[in-house]
């Protein structure tokens, strides 16, 4: 499928039509993906699952990886990638003992209700923890906990707020403000970046995936994990959280190129995180596995701080009622923040996808 037809046909207009295109783009091939059902439901009632659907030797000792909605709202980026590769006979282009396993809408809580977190509040991609032990802290977030979630949008409340923001930023600089916003917390429910304060059901389903499809059995794994919010308009950053000059770092960019960011070295556009996904495979499986975040930048940082507030605040302090014009509002504004749906940019995005899913492939092929 040439790119400009698969920019109108692989992206979807919501999470239900985005499973179904998946689903039929599995069947095509006589694959039936394996549902995961969550036990709560979407907006309208639907029902909600993960779906991971397996292509090549079951046996394979070399796995390809794509996940798609780890950030729930960055689901229609992800899910447009693995149905382009699908539609683009990307199963026939799987070099001899490599298999490929897609696990569509992983957060579909999320997906289906425009949020970054799970059901549980939890931000999935700081989950990954190991909750036996003291968890991590993040003292910058505990100072600016009120500041960032304001119980109101405008008025002194609001005003004040900004203005601690300010000093903080003031103080600090933004890369440190942006480590206390964003590098994850476990205090605050309601807050950004919540890392939870247990396994959340999305993380356990990943664990599962892993067991049901013997992923464990491989002798090595590429995993592509899709977000979107950070760096560039269009540009696909593959970010790389493993152990600075270890064994799968180097691996990564043996792969995939100088392109290759590390958040541990400063290099990329996200800084260093506590509970990362990244960090649950390694537990899974190693060094056998090497894991990028392929994040694509769409507009600026503060409208993705006014996006995320106002999302947050609209499930902590209201009723959410889908069909109120202000609950309405909200929704279409992180909807674009995440997924901005313009031909240009989807068309970037699935230039850069084929072109890390090829180098993925071969990679593991050489290897």
């Amino acid at each position: 499928m040439d790119i400009l037809t698969a920019v109108r046909h692989c992206f979807s207009a919501d999470y239900a039509e985005a499973r179904e295109k998946f689903r039929n783009s599995c069947r095509a091939y006589g694959v039936e993906p394996k549902a995961y059902v969550n036990p709560n439901r979407g907006p309208l009632g639907e029902e909600l699952t993960t779906d991971a659907a397996w292509f090549g030797p079951k046996d394979a000792k070399k796995v390809l990886v794509t996940i798609a909605g780890t950030h729930g709202v960055e689901g229609f980026t992800g899910s447009g990638g693995q149905i382009d590769w699908l539609c683009s006979g990307g199963p026939l282009t799987l070099p001899k003992g490599v298999a490929a396993l897609h696990i569509h809408a992983i957060n579909p809580h999320g997906f289906a209700w425009l949020r970054r977190v799970t059901e549980e509040g939890v931000d999935l991609n700081r989950n990954h923890v190991d909750f036996s032990k003291p968890l991590p802290e993040n003292p910058g977030y505990d100072e600016l906990a009120d500041a960032l979630l304001p119980s109101e949008l405008s008025g002194k409340v609001f005003e004040e707020a900004e203005a601690k923001i300010a000093a903080y930023k003031e103080k600090h600089g933004l890369w440190k403000f942006s480590e206390a916003r964003g590098g994850g917390q476990y205090k605050h429910p309601t807050g950004f970046f919540f890392g939870g304060f247990g396994p959340t059901w999305s993380r356990q389903t990943t664990e599962k995936i892993v067991d049901d499809f013997g992923v464990k059995n491989a002798d090595l794994v590429a995993v592509i994990d899709y977000h979107t919010g950070l760096g560039p308009f269009g540009y696909g950053e593959p970010i790389c959280n493993h152990p600075v000059d270890g064994v799968a770092v180097n691996r990564a960019k043996a792969w995939y190129g100088q392109s290759v960011t590390e958040p541990l070295l400063g290099t990329s556009s996200s800084t260093a995180k506590a509970g990362l996904t990244e960090f649950g495979w390694e537990f899974l499986l190693g060094e056998k596995v090497t894991f990028v975040a392929l994040e694509y930048g769409t507009y600026t940082p503060e409208e993705g701080r006014r996006a995320l507030r106002e999302d947050h605040w609209l499930h902590a302090y209201t009723n959410v009622d889908w069909n109120d014009p202000e609950t309405k509002r909200i929704k279409a504004q992180i909807r674009r923040q995440y997924y901005p749906d313009t031909p240009d940019w989807k068309e970037m995005v699935l230039y850069r996808s084929r072109q890390i899913l090829r180098q993925a492939q071969d990679g593991l092929a050489a290897s």
